[in-house]
């Protein structure tokens, strides 16, 4: 009889010190790494050298695959420098495994943050996007297989996966900070290629707003391990599927490099 899946994970050795220390979490998508240079002190650990994590046969550029972890803003926190995907051979369990990791560490909030594809015509190149909900499209999720809670049952609220209380406190510091935030949807494929003209004019006409390959499985897996989830995607392009490349998702990165790591720092303070 087969084991029944187990969603928990066990930090590995190097990590124990920080057990029950970090309060956040940071998945850092591409072009998303400049925050990790405002860590106090880190200490920062390739994922190549923690047995536990998933390591595809292939990285992506713009993924350091690194975790780092200090104080941000005056917190303790854990960012993750990169994150795997489904379209790198890896299953819905292992694309999950920061918010898995990051609750196994005492962590209470995760911010996702991701470059995405602009499906809403009002959204520009180098907009970001406040993510209010999700729809994920790519036909998996980190629960299958997971029999709940020990007492309990698989079936996972998602009404509020993106937290109220931090949505509003991201639109706060934002206008404090003179930042323009645009609420929206975001919807996960699985990858890797880039979606055609006719998916994004389905997708618009779904409610999506933004479009990307990764992200909606941590967040599932979040909701389940009872994490507060607070995401951002970073518009790339104007249309996904429309003369879109993986550079434009660096570039647009390194264009706004500075005001979202100054964004993520102050609402780190404020939690």
């Amino acid at each position: 009889m087969r084991e029944p899946m187990d969603l928990n994970v066990r930090p590995d050795e190097a990590l124990l010190p920080w057990v029950g220390r970090v309060r956040a979490a940071v998945v850092l998508g591409s072009g998303f790494g400049g925050l990790a240079g405002a860590v106090t002190d880190p200490q920062v650990i390739p994922y190549a050298d923690l047995p536990s994590f998933p390591h595809p046969s292939a990285t992506v550029a713009g993924h350091a695959g690194q975790l780092h972890l200090g104080d941000a803003g005056g917190v303790p926190v854990v960012l993750f420098q990169g994150r795997v995907h489904r379209y790198q051979g890896m299953s819905a369990l292992d694309a999950a495994y920061p918010a898995r990791l990051a609750a196994a560490l005492g962590v209470e909030t995760l911010i996702v943050t991701n470059a995405a594809g602009g499906v809403s015509p009002d959204l520009s190149p180098g907009d970001v996007v406040l993510i209010e909900d999700q729809i994920n499209l790519t036909g998996d999720s980190p629960l299958v297989g997971w029999p709940g809670p020990p007492g309990g049952v698989p079936f996972v609220p998602m009404r509020d996966a993106y937290d109220p209380e931090l949505r509003a406190l991201a639109l706060q510091v934002a206008a404090e900070q003179g930042m323009v935030l645009h609420p929206g949807v975001y919807t996960g494929l699985l990858g890797p290629a880039f979606e055609t003209v006719a998916e994004v004019e389905a997708f618009r006409r779904l409610g999506t707003d933004v479009v990307g390959m990764s992200t909606v499985h941590e967040v599932i897996a979040a909701r389940a391990l009872g994490l507060r989830v607070l995401g951002f995607s970073l518009v790339s392009n104007a249309a996904a599927g429309v003369g879109l490349s993986h550079e434009e998702v660096l570039e647009a990165g390194a264009k706004a490099e500075a005001s979202l790591s100054k964004l993520l720092l102050a609402v780190l303070a404020r939690l």
